[in-house]
């Protein structure tokens, strides 16, 4: 006597097939995370070039060696002598795209070399403290000596740097925007002629705040809105009664702007300036950053008609009220006295707190690794890595490597 089985339905033979594939990848990505497999991912993820055979023998020996952290600096530090590795698509491709869309308000990588990037590259290169990129008196170059009215009044000097394919580890060099422009008073990558075009042109300033914000502290405006705080420092130009009705000032736009327009202060000496082509049209492309200093920015005095009695801006005083209330949350420096003059202290006050250092760790994170954190192992990473970033001197290419070795698979 035969027994019959009752067909299995599509659903039952296809979840059969698929677990049977799963099983498949699983088994095979077991197979193939040998130490060889872990050194080729750390350097793919990091160089995005195929690493040669040298170059592969030398980064697993340190896999082997439990060391995947060293593994992934050497793939992106050439040392010179007996080092197998190149790394240098890690500064001309990696890092260029990683730094890229911070340098413009679209947000897209698909920019030329400019001085913002550039002066990234090189402080990432040599291992100095992240945070001076938004305060330091710092411009990273390529050779030949570029002239200030080349520095200040175009791009062709990284552009053609970049067009060259120049290896950016071994070319950048290190001087003072100080020295090399003649700016009386630079504040990092906030000064560079590049964020001046993206950021100072026209407008109101505010720009250069929130993308500051936005890039360096992953935090947008929204993100740290607090109505609770004073309206004091908010300009003319701010209507209190948008559409004839104050409570959306109160609700929604003085949440942002009791915070910003204080630390937008900072910028009150600054400007894009631009010429205007044969047709009268702006050449935004051969502008260059104004510095004008005890001369505030008419652009912080326009639109006075909208609100006569708002804060009327008589030099770069800042000052960060967030340093109580819910943005407190963001960690700022006990150290620092919380106001100042100018934006390389304004800067300074920014890049010290905790809310920039859990910024970088995170991006980095993402670029190295091609996702976020999506599981308690990767936050507690992550955390480890900010503790890491804060007690060793702020090294961003630590965390590169860092992220890299976490990655590497198992």
């Amino acid at each position: 006597m035969s027994t019959q089985h009752s067909p299995l339905s599509f659903a039952q033979r296809t979840a059969g097939v698929s677990l049977a594939l799963v099983m498949s990848v699983l088994a095979a990505g077991n197979t193939l995370a040998g130490t060889r497999e872990q050194a080729k991912r750390i350097h793919d993820r990091l160089v995005g070039t195929p690493p040669s055979a040298a170059c592969l023998d030398q980064l697993e020996t340190k896999v082997i060696a439990n060391d995947a952290a060293g593994a992934a600096m050497d793939a992106i530090t050439n040392d010179g002598g007996t080092d197998a590795c190149i790394g240098a698509d890690f500064y001309r491709v990696t890092l260029k795209n990683f730094i890229t869309p911070w340098t413009n308000e679209e947000q897209t990588v698909f920019a030329p070399l400019n001085d913002y990037t550039a002066t990234v590259i090189g402080i990432i290169r040599d291992d100095d403290d992240f945070r001076k990129i938004l305060y330091d008196d710092v411009l990273y170059t390529g050779p030949g000596n570029p002239s200030a009215a080349v520095l200040t009044t175009g791009n062709s000097h990284y552009k053609a740097l970049e067009d060259s394919g120049a290896d950016l580890q071994a070319v950048l060099t290190r001087t003072t925007q100080s020295a090399a422009t003649g700016l009386a008073a630079p504040a990092g990558v906030l000064t560079s002629r590049a964020a001046a075009k993206a950021f100072f042109v026209d407008g109101t300033n505010r720009a250069m705040f929130r993308f500051t914000m936005l890039n360096h502290l992953c935090k947008d405006m929204e993100q740290v809105k607090d109505p609770s705080y004073p309206p004091d420092r908010i300009r003319q130009d701010v209507s209190r009664s948008p559409g004839g009705d104050s409570r959306i000032f109160m609700n929604a736009c003085v949440g942002c702007h009791s915070g910003m327009d204080p630390m937008t202060q900072a910028f009150a000496y600054y400007d894009y300036s631009y010429p205007l082509d044969g047709n009268g049209d702006p050449n935004y492309d051969a502008g260059q950053l104004v510095y004008t200093p005890g001369s505030v920015q008419p652009k912080y005095l326009q639109n006075s008609s909208n609100f006569e009695y708002g804060f009327v801006t008589p030099n770069d005083n800042w000052d960060n009220y967030w340093r109580t209330g819910s943005n407190s949350a963001l960690g700022w420096d006990g150290a620092l006295p919380g106001s100042g003059s100018g934006a390389a202290s304004m800067g300074q006050e920014l890049a010290h707190s905790d809310a920039f250092a859990r910024c970088q760790v995170e991006k980095v994170f993402k670029a190295v690794c091609l996702r976020g954190p999506v599981d308690q192992s990767d936050r507690d990473q992550i955390n480890t890595m900010i503790n890491t970033f804060q007690g060793n001197g702020h090294k961003l290419k630590q965390v590169f490597a860092d992220s890299a070795a976490f990655c590497k698979g198992n």
